[in-house]
């Protein structure tokens, strides 16, 4: 089992099948790797690789080679849906990420909906999409990460996020509506990624957790339009992860209810006491992203190293990584897990 590439190790795991050691992965989008030493290293930066395919593919590439994360995780940002779908973003600078600049709607009763087909060929998706088609060529046995921003927060990006979250509760039949035409717009980018070469698809859902939601809420919209989009995407043939955000205790229950091949969660959750009560689940995490900008190497490696014999099935960061965010930890993380693995 030594010799399993870092493809077919996360592929066995999403599967459920034993393996010699945890991958270690950073799956890009919203779990973005791209930090300042990483770009100043290496002369392919941000801004410019959020709109040039080979730029993308590059930095991708750096990232995994640099870093030791045993995946090609693209993009680099959450606001490419947000972009397609008319709002204003500021695309932020090399130790900056992009933001949402102006949501184009004032509420889900203003939403226009366009041709999603048409919209999933516009912006930076094609960028995207290219880069997948690159990285999928010059490293075959790598799993390159196609990143979806969720339904409820590409929602809450094109209409003003107050407004939105207020109307889940005020104006369900035109909120219902809105989240549909995201989620169906998910779908068609995610299709169009795999064609590409994409191996698997990660979605980072930051405003659908349980502190922003509430439990019903989470019920209703969350779980219902997370698990359209898996489903489409599923039916595309490739595994989906799924990363929530923030405090799960309030929604804890529904977890096992969304579909994914794979279950991310915040530092503070125990996954250790997530797989107890809830066997079934593949977890990932979840080295917390303050320990990896403010702590020593060492503190890192023994973190890396606890979450792997809790049995975490992937190791990963608990969420966004700060862009200053110090190379040697990141190795640091990267080197306790596969060491783990050589000396079993």
């Amino acid at each position: 089992m030594n010799a399993l590439s870092p493809k077919e190790r996360l592929l066995r795991v999403l599967r459920k099948e034993r393996v010699e050691r945890p991958p270690v992965i950073c799956t890009g989008g919203m779990m973005n790797a791209a930090v300042v030493e990483v770009m100043n290293r290496t002369g392919h930066t941000l801004p410019e690789a959020h709109h040039d395919d080979q730029l993308m593919a590059e930095l991708a590439g750096d990232v995994h080679e640099i870093t030791g994360f045993e995946n090609l995780g693209i993009p680099f940002c959450l606001t490419v849906e947000a972009e397609v779908l008319g709002s204003e973003i500021n695309f932020g600078s090399l130790s900056c990420e992009p933001k949402i600049a102006r949501e184009i709607y004032p509420s889900v009763s203003k939403v226009e909906f366009e041709d999603v087909k048409k919209l999933a060929r516009s912006g930076r998706i094609n960028t995207v999409i290219q880069a997948g088609y690159r990285l999928s060529r010059k490293y075959p046995d790598v799993p390159v990460i196609g990143n979806l921003t969720g339904p409820v927060s590409t929602a809450a990006s094109i209409v003003d996020p107050m407004r939105f979250l207020k109307e889940l509760r005020k104006d369900r039949e035109n909120a219902h509506r809105v989240m549909e035409y995201v989620s169906d717009l998910l779908i068609e980018y995610a299709r169009l990624m795999v064609e590409n070469g994409v191996t698997l698809i990660s979605i980072g859902d930051p405003t659908a957790t349980g502190e922003i939601l509430g439990p019903k809420i989470f019920e209703e919209y969350a779980v219902r339009y997370l698990n359209k989009v898996i489903d489409g995407i599923r039916s595309f043939g490739v595994p989906v992860i799924v990363h929530i955000c923030g405090n799960m205790n309030t929604v804890k229950a529904f977890i096992p209810r969304i579909k994914s091949d794979a279950i991310s969660t915040d530092a503070m959750v125990s996954l250790r006491s997530l797989k107890q009560e809830f066997p079934q689940l593949t977890t990932m995490g979840n080295l917390s992203t303050y320990l990896l900008q403010f702590g020593s190497p060492d503190r890192v490696a023994k973190q890396a190293a606890r979450l792997v014999r809790d049995g975490v099935d992937i190791i990963s960061p608990a969420c966004g990584l700060s862009t200053s965010t110090p190379l040697e930890n990141i190795q640091a993380m990267t080197k306790a897990v596969k060491g783990i693995g050589s000396h079993d």
